[in-house]
């Protein structure tokens, strides 16, 4: 059985990810707008994946599996990538744990859900959150191409503040959202 056209969209937004972090880490100008142009690529194919899984009935359990673990993928490696290269200063590995944290904590209580049977959708403050990610990695990315001097800095700032606020509220929304799921343990 072959890979239908959306998960082939999901495979390559995986499959790019090395391409992305070579483009953010090279201390080159060009391969800032490189790796500006690759997350923007990665970013849309998210959306146009799941646009043609449900307006084609083309989801899939693989879809379903591998969909949320690109993306996390995606938002993880820019985010490691802006560590090594200090761009969170000194708070780099505590901002990056907490986002990861919520990543793996959610993914954790999903995998528990199903286990019991239980379908644990996505929420508006998770799709908030990721689009709070996309934020704060396109902010990133722009300020090292564009150079928005004190208006970069600031904006950075305040994406950073959105990005870790909407996992911590996101994820405790997921887990109340989900308690049932542990009364059964």
């Amino acid at each position: 059985m072959g890979l239908n056209l959306p998960n082939k969209i999901t495979l390559l937004r995986i499959a790019i990810i090395p391409l992305l972090m070579t483009a953010i880490l090279l201390p080159y100008r060009w391969s800032k707008i490189l790796a500006i142009f690759i997350f923007a690529l990665a970013a849309l194919s998210d959306a146009i994946d799941g646009y043609v899984a449900r307006s084609y009935s083309q989801v899939t359990e693989f879809g379903k599996f591998a969909d949320p673990i690109a993306d996390k993928l995606l938002i993880a490696s820019a985010l490691l990538c802006f560590v090594q290269l200090g761009e969170f200063g000194g708070w780099g590995a505590p901002i990056v744990m907490v986002i990861l944290a919520r990543e793996f904590l959610v993914t954790g209580l999903r995998i528990l859900a199903i286990s019991k049977n239980i379908v644990i959708r996505a929420s508006p403050l998770g799709k908030l959150k990721t689009l709070s990610h996309i934020g704060l990695v396109f902010v990133i990315l722009g300020n090292s191409y564009f150079e928005w001097g004190p208006a970069g800095a600031v904006a950075k700032q305040l994406f950073i503040a959105l990005a870790v606020f909407m996992a911590l509220i996101s994820g405790a929304d997921y887990f109340y959202r989900s308690r049932r799921v542990f009364k059964w343990i």
